[in-house]
């Protein structure tokens, strides 16, 4: 069982910076694959990145260039660097563990961005 826990979230005025964290529980954390997602309100779940074990990554064009995720194995953590915030960010972000199927999520933390 993996547990995931997000922080980092806040208030922050356009074209701020937050930088998200993500721990996890376990000794298997470098064996995962970790992604964040994000839901706005009234919105689906949406992929914004993720990072393999061996550190490949893949953005979705809409934060490409502006956000970055990378992990530290020896802290079991996964971090969402994000720069350049609009408020159209505003959402609930998520982090999630995948491996071979098994999924974990975090309960998520908000980011709010004010014009």
């Amino acid at each position: 069982q993996v547990q995931l826990v997000e922080s980092g979230g806040g208030l922050v005025q356009a074209g701020g910076s937050l930088r998200l964290s993500c721990a996890a529980s376990g000794n298997f954390f470098g064996s995962y694959a970790m992604d964040w997602y994000r839901q706005a309100p009234g919105k689906q779940r949406e992929f914004i990145a993720t990072i393999s074990t061996v550190g490949k990554t893949v953005y979705a064009d809409s934060v490409k260039g502006r956000f970055s995720i990378s992990r530290d194995n020896t802290k079991n953590t996964a971090y969402l660097q994000m720069n350049s915030l609009q408020p159209e960010d505003t959402a609930v972000y998520y982090c999630r563990g995948n491996r071979l199927g098994d999924i974990y999520w975090g309960q998520g933390t908000q980011v709010t961005v004010s014009s």
